[in-house]
């Protein structure tokens, strides 16, 4: 589990909730269930309008990714491939036979098998390329959701706030009460201004973050296999390869091939 995602959640609405209470504050002043009703079912309600069943019925298994992810290590991927290149280059493109299993990873295994199956190597691009797309535009979808949501609930808060006004001004009876009934009509625009601020469009921004590593990494494989099928010197394939690499990510690949050297 990723427990940097849980902790900057804690972070996000610890540091709301700790504000108001060290300015005299307490937590039970900000529950509110008619402002939570409306703000969150009514943005449930507008993005379910808005997407088609198939693509919400999704939504479960994004969200538990976003606490799942694990960081792609383009490093060993490279490393791996340039170890593979050796043994292609040596005992021809069939040798690789015997590395496809069901361990791989699904992306790495399709692309090992459309080599050993000896498809041309321009439709083994086109293929792999086909699968990179459809995988984006999956994922955009995704994160599509969520920043709907982020928009959808300010303005949900603002709704409740205007509709808890309205009570507010048909009964001016009772003075007293009036500064209570007003807080409690502003708990609403908090609530959609905080989830869309705090929950909604952050979940979006971490999808499109995890679906740009996920399209880098499987564009980083397709140049891969595609440089093994040509029969590239091993060495040239790495120098390549790292091109993908940010400075840090050099390093630790110069540094696993030097130790090996030695």
């Amino acid at each position: 589990m990723n427990i940097f995602s849980i902790v900057f959640l804690i972070i996000s609405f610890g540091s709301l909730i700790g504000a108001f209470i060290l300015e005299g504050g307490s937590p039970l002043m900000l529950a509110s269930l008619s402002s939570a009703l409306i703000v969150f079912g009514g943005t449930i309600g507008s993005v379910g309008l808005g997407f088609s069943v198939n693509k919400l019925k999704n939504i479960p298994a994004m969200i538990k990714l976003i606490f799942t992810a694990k960081e792609k290590d383009l490093v060993e991927i490279v490393t791996y491939f340039k170890q593979l290149s050796f043994k292609t280059r040596k005992e021809g493109l069939l040798s690789i036979e015997g590395e496809i299993t069901d361990e791989l990873d699904p992306f790495v295994k399709k692309s090992l098998q459309l080599v050993v199956d000896g498809v041309d190597p321009q439709m083994v691009k086109t293929i792999l390329e086909f699968e990179l797309e459809s995988t984006y535009t999956r994922h955009k979808d995704g994160a599509a959701i969520f920043e709907s949501a982020g928009g959808f609930a300010p303005t949900m808060g603002i709704i409740g706030t205007v509709m808890g006004l309205v009570q507010v001004l048909s009964n001016l009876s009772d003075p007293a009460v009036l500064g209570e009934k007003i807080a409690a009509a502003f708990i609403a625009t908090l609530y959609g201004i905080g989830t869309a601020n705090l929950l909604w469009l952050p979940i979006a921004s971490r999808l499109n973050d995890l679906n740009n590593e996920e399209i880098k990494e499987k564009q980083l494989i397709i140049e891969a296999v595609l440089l093994m099928q040509e029969g590239a010197n091993p060495n040239i394939l790495a120098e390549k390869l790292k091109g993908f690499l940010d400075k840090k990510q050099i390093k630790k690949f110069d540094d696993i091939n030097n130790e090996g050297i030695q």
